[in-house]
């Protein structure tokens, strides 16, 4: 399974859309998690960007973000991709607090979108 947390100096980034890198975690059958790597960021803002194809094309099933509006979810979801929003702090920390069962979605969408690009 792998797994992606928008990022940026290792803690997630408040807002998936404007992130700076992505970091992907694959994880085994066993819970563990066997490597991390980073997918770079698109320019621009991320819910209008190819992410979502790029991101499933790698085989992440699942975002672990802070922020994201209802629009990037409903992209996310379209191909496969599940999101827990709500999260904050170190990647690898959320990481793991998700591996041990302890986060759960918000479920609130973000509604700070008055800079333009979310007018979906």
């Amino acid at each position: 399974m792998k797994v992606a947390l928008p990022s940026r100096q290792n803690s997630i980034d408040e807002h998936f859309g404007h992130c700076e890198y992505f970091t992907v975690f694959t994880v085994d059958e066993k819970n563990a998690i066997v490597s991390q790597e980073i997918v770079s960021s698109p320019a621009g803002c991320g819910c209008r960007s190819n992410i979502a194809g790029t991101l499933k094309q790698m085989g992440v099933t699942l975002m672990l973000a802070g922020n994201m509006g209802q629009g990037a979810v409903n992209v996310l979801n379209s191909v496969g991709i599940d999101v827990v929003r709500g999260c904050s702090g170190d990647v690898k920390e959320v990481m793991l607090a998700w591996l041990t069962g302890n986060l759960t979605d918000s479920g609130v969408a973000c509604e700070l979108h008055e800079h333009g690009c979310h007018e979906h």
